[in-house]
């Protein structure tokens, strides 16, 4: 075979391998969408895989039946706090760790990396017993702060191989220039790290926004109560809808999808820094 053909099969054969993968990733989305559009009297059995006919009732539903709004409102003040919270912390250690020499170094990043090893489920009793004794139960404060713990490492380690990549000579003229360390953050490192900084962001707003453990332990009312928990509380005692959990399943993803697409370019980047060296 010429080496035009071998060429022509091995792209045909990635191709390939990508469409599985794709269609992998995607087909329970699909599936869920499908199903958000399938008549009440269709969900009851698997086939027919496509609806007879579209049914668009479900969506409106889950905000007339739910305190849906409420639910959503509150998962964008819980992972917004965590957020903001992560990346402000979070840098000022990541800058430390790349760009400052301080003895136990090496210990920090290892203690880093054993928070981010526990299993969430080995302390939810102990966090609580310890948020009920200081009266924040059913409060945003109750998730920012344990989101928070498991958050922050992912974006320290995100952000510190990222401000490896930035040049010392940079932070070394700005010292020259009379810049304290903190103005050398602010003003040199966080400007050239913001692909680092926008994907550390991404994933602990979406930790926070998918975080259901935290939230069904912590919260009792709609007040306080999150995406996932809310959506977990929709089955009635003798129903399950089906369609209204596919319907808001559909809703609270789209936003996530849209903020990974419109960012995906930052995300690569980030992700990758310090992968490669020359």
């Amino acid at each position: 075979m010429s080496q035009r053909g071998n060429g022509i099969l091995r792209i045909s054969g990635f191709c390939m391998l990508l469409g599985l993968i794709v269609a992998w990733s995607t087909a329970p989305y699909i599936w869920q969408f499908i199903t958000s559009l399938k008549p009440s009297g269709e969900l009851a059995s698997l086939p027919p895989v496509l609806p007879t006919g579209v049914d668009l009732s479900h969506y409106p539903s889950v905000f007339r039946e739910q305190p849906f709004a409420r639910i959503i409102l509150n998962s964008f003040i819980v992972a917004s706090c965590t957020t903001v919270f992560c990346i402000t912390i979070g840098s000022l250690t990541a800058y430390a760790l790349a760009k400052l020499r301080f003895r136990g170094k090496i210990l920090v990043l290892g203690m880093v990396l054993a928070i981010s090893m526990f299993p969430p489920i080995s302390i939810v009793t102990p966090l609580y017993i310890i948020i009920r004794a200081l009266g924040l139960r059913d409060t945003y404060a109750a998730l920012i702060f344990p989101y928070s713990t498991f958050a922050l490492p992912l974006s320290i380690w995100i952000m510190t191989s990222f401000f490896r990549e930035i040049p010392d000579d940079l932070v070394r003229a700005a010292r020259v220039d009379g810049c304290t360390p903190l103005q050398t953050l602010y003003k040199i490192i966080f400007p050239l790290a913001i692909p680092g900084i926008v994907t550390a962001a991404i994933l602990v707003f979406i930790y926070s926004w998918n975080e259901f453990l935290f939230a069904l332990s912590f919260t009792t009312t709609y007040a306080t109560r999150t995406i996932p928990v809310g959506i977990a509380l929709f089955p009635g005692v003798h129903e399950v809808p089906w369609g209204d959990i596919a319907a808001a399943s559909i809703i609270v993803t789209v936003p996530l999808v849209l903020m990974v697409v419109v960012f995906q370019g930052r995300i690569v980047t980030g992700l990758t820094a310090g992968s490669v060296k020359e």
